[in-house]
Parts: structure tokens; sequence; C-alpha cells
């Protein structure tokens, strides 16, 4: 049986989970509710292709068909003080990464390479509990590079934990949206993290909303949390009402506490974009870190036909990714647009 009749099955039978979610997500625009989410997350694998199918809808009908492209550069790379057991830049885990600073030519060449791509987001991010003066200043400096050298990419910052002047500093510098991930639900965090809290973390996303930045949230699968705390997760996310949520699936790295877990199975990857979907209609799903590894080259196209509407291309912060203009390849046999600077400004 084909999507497309699997849903109007679905569409007959009275209390079917994906038929009260088309009527509720695709029809009202409703996100779905913890409880719902995990119906989601408990779909047996022959519906896998009917929830990916719906999510597609969603995302054509509430976010359109544009896809935002995004690369990331870290300024900062290693030792940092907090113990996140997935991470391989924690100062306290024997991994391979040791601390290393990008100077501002690097910075301005990774920026000027990433809008050659046709990406709209050019994300600065630095492995700290949070900013000090330092990286502070030399963030303004990077940026002031950045628009000297003729570039008018959209930035954003990953630093860490912020406090309220840093919060406005950073708005003061132009600095559009601001990345700080939950990483997993709060039921689970102390199991990933003990140097901070998950309410912390909360703390500085709720002043980047109010100060009128873009808010960029979201977090990585596969940390040995159950399919329930999937679903408080996302449900998470969903009372927190980030603009973008960046989707990562774990990379077991070398020299931390994850080193030896298992990477996620491509079908739950896959249950889990739709179910994040359904959840967040209107929200900008990226593909980020571990899609190649849990899903493959078909994977990602079905993830980008289940719901996914933006992409990092390229590296990420200490793992490969693949090719930029693979991707873009990729989304040119989609068909779908990437989402043009000027439309952002």
């Amino acid at each position: 049986m084909t999507a497309a009749a699997e849903r109007t099955k679905a569409d007959r039978t009275p209390g079917d989970p994906l038929a009260v979610a088309r009527e509720q997500v695709l029809e009202r625009g409703e996100g779905l509710d913890e409880a719902q989410i995990l119906e989601m997350l408990r779909l047996p694998e022959d519906r896998i292709p009917e929830l990916l199918a719906l999510a597609h809808e969603v995302r054509m009908r509430w976010c359109g068909p544009e896809v935002e492209v995004e690369g990331i550069v870290s300024l900062k790379t290693g030792g940092c003080p907090e113990d996140c057991h997935f991470c391989s830049q924690s100062g306290q885990f024997p991994s391979p990464v040791r601390s290393a600073w990008l100077d501002i030519p690097g910075l301005v060449k990774a920026a000027r390479e990433t809008a050659a791509t046709g990406a709209s987001e050019f994300c600065i991010v630095a492995a700290v509990r949070g900013p000090d003066k330092r990286l502070l200043s030399q963030v303004r400096d990077g940026v002031q590079a950045i628009r000297e050298d003729g570039n008018d990419i959209q930035i954003a910052c990953s630093l860490g934990m912020l406090t309220q002047a840093q919060v406005d500093e950073l708005v003061e510098m132009g600095v559009h949206r601001y990345n700080h991930n939950l990483e997993t639900a709060r039921s689970h965090f102390p199991s990933v993290v003990t140097t901070h809290s998950w309410e912390e973390r909360w703390e500085t996303l709720k002043m980047v909303g109010e100060a009128g930045m873009e808010v960029c949230c979201g977090g990585i699968i596969g940390m040995g949390e159950t399919v329930e705390q999937r679903a408080e997760f996302a449900a998470q996310l969903g009372e927190l009402d980030p603009d973008e949520v960046p989707m990562n699936f774990l990379i077991p790295q070398p020299g931390t506490p994850y080193e030896n877990f298992e990477i996620v199975d491509g079908k739950d990857a896959l249950r889990t974009i739709g179910a994040f979907r359904l959840a967040l209609p209107r929200t900008i799903l990226r593909f980020a870190g571990g899609r190649e590894l849990t899903l493959g080259d078909l994977g990602a196209e079905q993830g980008m036909l289940g719901g996914i509407n933006a992409i990092i291309v390229g590296n990420y912060l200490t793992n490969l990714g693949r090719p930029a203009q693979q991707d873009l390849d990729m989304l040119a046999e989609l068909k779908m647009p990437i989402k043009a600077l000027s439309e952002t400004l």
C-alpha cells in the first residue's frame, strides 16, 4: 500500500493517532503534546512512511518548501571545563581533541566559504561554559571583520551560558540568532551533564528570546534516553518555542563516557524526525551532526522528505560532515530551493 493510500485509510479510522495528528497539526497548525508525541515514537515500522509523509505535508504547509543552509565554525576548540558526557571537547576526558583558537583571518575565510555555498547563516561556536571578556572581544572583532570583508551573511553564535549583560552585548554586535542546546529531556539531563543544570541552560534561552535574538535550541538523540524521554524532550522544546531546532544524532567520541554507545538505528532516527516535526510544525528543523553516520545518503533524502527544512553543510565542530556540494546537489534533485539571504534580513 502506498503512503498516500495509508493516509487515506488512517483518515477513515477514528482515533488513529496519525489521523488525529493530520487534523490537529496539518489542518490547525497545533503541535502534538507529550502523550501524542510518544504515540508517534511508538508507531510500528510499517507506518514510518506514513508518518514521514504527514510530517512533510506539515513542513510544506506551515514552513514552505525552502531550506535554510548554514555553516558552522569553531572559534575556540577543546579545553571546556564542563563534563558533557557526549563531548570530545571537554577538558575532563582523555579525548584526542586539544584546545585551540581560530584567528580572525581564519574566521573571515570560513564565513566567505560558507556564503559561497549559498548559505544564509554562519554560526560562530566556542567550547566554553560561558564567554569571558577575551572571547566576546574576539567575537566582536570577528563580526566586524566579516562585515568589512563585504559579507552580509546572517551571523549566529553558540558560546555557552550567558548573563543578561552578555546577551545585550551580542544583540548590540548584530548577532541575530543564538544557539544553546538543552541537549535532552530535563529528566535525563543529570545523567548527561553534572557540572551545570538543565535549568541554567533554560534561563539563558529565555533571556536570548526576550532580548529579541532568534532562539536556536535542540539536542542529541541516542544518549541513553528512553523513548518516553524523547517525547518529553520534544514537548519541552514545544514549550520553549524556539525559532530553530537542530537535530543531532550521537557520534560516539573516543575518550568520552559515551564512546561505546551504539549508533541510533536509521528507522528510529526517521521516526524521531517525523515526531519532532509534528510537535513543532512552524519551527526550522535542522539536520545537524550524526546524520551521515545514522542515516547515510538515502536516509538523508528521507529526512528531507520527512519534515526537515534546514541543513548544516560541510564539517561540524570536531567531526567531518560530507562535502557541501553533495548536500546542495541533493536539494537540487529534491527540487527544494535554498532560502535566500535577502529574504531572511
